[in-house]
């Protein structure tokens, strides 16, 4: 069982559940299964000597990654094994991470304007009140900073691939109503609702990015869902100046 309580079933893990039972490198960040990372998409910019806040742990591959390029990283989680995960993994690849166990909306510990940066890999889209948290986040963020964030696909969301045969059709593109996926609720949102609710939080989005899957060594989380639409979108929302 993983981190997240997924117990995978015969078929491919739902991309939903990303992170879980993902083996990701700790040299570079991964937005989702299957798609281009960090270091084809460039979206952080340099990060070494930066502050960084990442709003949840998963399975700390993302925090790794960017404390060993450099960066100081602060991780928000309100799971503490997911935070214990982190730990050990920076511990074994001899980096230090600043933990922190709260809600994602709970940064009241961070002052005003002293973050780099922030990155949240497929955690945001687990959020009922996801307007609280992108707040909070532009709050702490300099004026110039993005936070990135990539989210299961809206569009895959409607597809069903558990049964033999082609993916089925289960839900409205715009069906808002949340979905279980093992012990993980998503709530599923469109991307006009994620950019307006980018916007609402006083961040201009600069990048809005539905990328294409790779073939080459394909993950647990591979299904034909993949070939018929994006299986993740990454936002990136800038703070910008009043």
């Amino acid at each position: 069982m993983s981190d997240h309580g997924f117990s995978p079933g015969p078929g491919p893990t739902p991309v939903a559940a990303f992170p879980a039972n993902a083996d990701l490198p700790v040299d570079v960040v991964v937005y989702g299964p299957d798609i281009p990372d960090e270091s084809a998409l460039r979206l952080l910019g340099p990060t070494e000597g930066k502050r960084l806040l990442v709003l949840g742990a998963g399975r700390g591959h993302t925090a790794v990654a960017l404390a060993a390029q450099g960066a100081h990283v602060i991780v928000v989680d309100v799971h503490h094994d997911r935070l214990e995960e982190a730990r050990r993994l920076a511990d074994a690849h001899e980096v230090k991470l600043e933990l922190h166990h709260g809600d994602l909306a709970e940064l009241a510990f961070v002052r005003a304007d002293t973050i780099d940066g922030a990155v949240s890999v497929h955690e945001l889209g687990r959020l009922d009140d996801l307007d609280r948290v992108l707040r909070q986040v532009n709050r702490v963020l300099r004026t110039g900073s993005a936070l990135v964030a990539s989210f299961p696909h809206p569009a895959s969301l409607m597809l069903d691939d558990s049964e033999p045969g082609p993916p089925r059709v289960v839900r409205p593109y715009n069906d808002r109503s949340s979905r279980v996926v093992g012990d993980v609720r998503v709530h599923p949102r469109t991307i006009a609702e994620l950019f307006v609710s980018f916007g609402r939080a006083n961040f201009r989005v600069d990048t809005l990015l539905e990328p294409p899957v790779e073939h080459d060594e394909p993950s647990p989380f591979w299904s034909e869902t993949m070939t018929l639409v994006p299986a993740t979108v990454v936002v990136r929302g800038r703070k910008d100046g009043i």
